[in-house]
């Protein structure tokens, strides 16, 4: 009798680890916004509500509810991840030409909102994951009844399935938010000339990565040559194609471009781009961040002097001057353009919160008032600015009001995600806080909340 050997331990063990490896990739396809780390900035938050507003409301949501995100991340991508928010990285605003390309990047966003498909892309994971475990159990239960061949082939079979399962459910998702966003463009009056150029860059990133391009079934997106042959006829023939690009709102797009790059690019490769010989407002704006970042204050006030020249009364020109100010140790002349920027802006949080830190670099006591009066109203306003929590912590503490500092700690941690500090610091304040006060209850909220996410990280560990 002929014995047939059984494949060794390790080849399951491979298997099985395949197969664990592609539930991880469904998951995080789920979770695309885990660890990302967001940039804030007042004129940009101004410019992407005025971009989108007309797409939030074509697309049926309130403008309200719907907030477009920056990540700090120089690749190109964009995406949402089960809220009403649209989260699009720092390197697709550096990628787009005009202001109109990334209308199309987030009207297609919207429409994956508006379909819901984060609810049906998470049920798609499910199910692909019990297409995997159940080929993983039938594989290795044919395995260890000696039809080694026939188990493998019975898992791998599976994995594919799964896998294809789940990406021709993604790719479809990615058609409908095209066409979609297409709707939302043309009722909004916008050109898709935008979006179709867009996709073309793409498009040339997927050559110069020599990608396959003979069809999409291993991706989780149509090739991008696919849904430009779709859009072009859509967009081709709908009334609002020739229309103009806003020329007010292009030449807030490239200010916010250039000072994007100013900050979040190499100094060498900002003044490669934006070449001193280059006199207009967006090169000025880059330059004046990118010798800020290299250590050369003076530079970078000559270039925002330059700009506050032509237009005195900008308050994103006054905050970058009152910012390199405060962070060359001139506070005392920061306050006056911050001062005069938070004004301006009807007391922008961001930009408050800059005020408020310059007021208590001061080190002058009769400022204290002044900045926890700005401070408590930014916060107020905009609970999500962990620095202005800080700064407001800094002043509760130089009252020695240490409850509220340790109120404002936990509001801060939060916001960064550290919750045992969140946890430590509401527990802190709650100690010494009128029972039953608001704060009370605010500490008390926090600390109920940080300690069920320190007990869920110390069950997964």
């Amino acid at each position: 009798m002929q014995h047939r050997s059984q494949p060794q331990p390790p080849a399951i063990a491979r298997l099985f680890a395949r197969m664990l490896a592609l539930c991880a990739a469904v998951m995080l396809a789920i979770q695309p916004a885990a660890a990302q780390s967001i940039l804030r900035d007042a004129e940009t938050e101004a410019l992407l509500a005025d971009m989108s507003r007309d797409l939030i409301l074509a697309a049926g949501l309130l403008p309200s509810n719907v907030n477009v995100v920056v990540i700090n991340d120089r690749s190109i991508n964009a995406f949402v991840a089960g809220t009403q928010d649209v989260y699009i990285h720092s390197g697709l605003i550096e990628a787009a030409d005009n202001a109109n390309e990334v209308q199309g990047v987030i009207a297609h966003e919207l429409g994956h909102i508006a379909l819901g498909h984060s609810i049906t892309r998470s049920e798609n994971a499910s199910k692909a994951g019990n297409i995997t475990i159940l080929s993983l159990l039938l594989g290795l239960a044919a395995v260890a009844a000696g039809a080694g061949e026939a188990g493998l082939g019975i898992i791998g079979a599976g994995q594919q399935a799964a896998l294809g399962k789940f990406l021709a459910h993604t790719r479809g998702e990615e058609s409908g938010a095209d066409v979609a966003g297409a709707k939302y463009l043309s009722q909004a009056g916008l050109t898709g000339k935008g979006s179709l150029a867009f996709f073309k860059k793409l498009q040339n990133l997927e050559f110069r990565l020599a990608i396959p391009q003979e069809d999409s079934y291993n991706r989780s997106h149509p090739l991008s040559g696919e849904r430009i042959t779709l859009l072009q006829e859509i967009y081709q023939n709908d009334p609002a194609y020739d229309n103009p690009l806003d020329p007010e709102l292009e030449a807030r797009f490239q200010r916010v471009k250039a000072k994007l790059v100013g900050y979040v690019a190499e100094p060498t490769e900002t003044l490669r781009d934006y070449p001193e010989t280059d006199q207009s407002v967006p090169a000025r704006y880059a330059r004046a961040y990118a010798w800020h970042k290299s250590a050369y204050p003076e530079k970078a006030l000559a270039e925002v002097r330059s700009l506050l020249a032509q237009a005195p009364d900008d308050p994103y020109f006054l905050e970058i001057y009152g910012q390199i100010l405060l962070e060359s140790g001139r506070p005392k002349e920061a306050i006056a353009p911050l001062q005069k920027a938070v004004a301006s802006t009807n007391a922008q949080s961001l930009i408050a919160g800059v005020y408020g830190h310059a007021l208590i670099a001061t080190e002058d006591p009769s400022n204290l008032a002044e900045a926890e009066r700005v401070l408590k109203a930014a916060v107020a306003r905009d609970a999500e600015n962990p620095f202005a929590w800080y700064q407001l912590g800094v002043v509760y503490a130089d009252r020695g009001d240490t409850a509220r500092a340790a109120l404002a700690s936990a509001e801060r941690y939060v916001l960064q995600g550290n919750a045992p500090l969140a946890l430590q610091s509401a527990e802190q304040a709650m100690t010494t806080l009128p029972q039953g006060s608001a704060d009370w209850i605010r500490a008390q909220d926090i600390a109920i909340l940080a300690r069920d996410a320190v007990e869920r990280q110390r069950r997964r560990r």
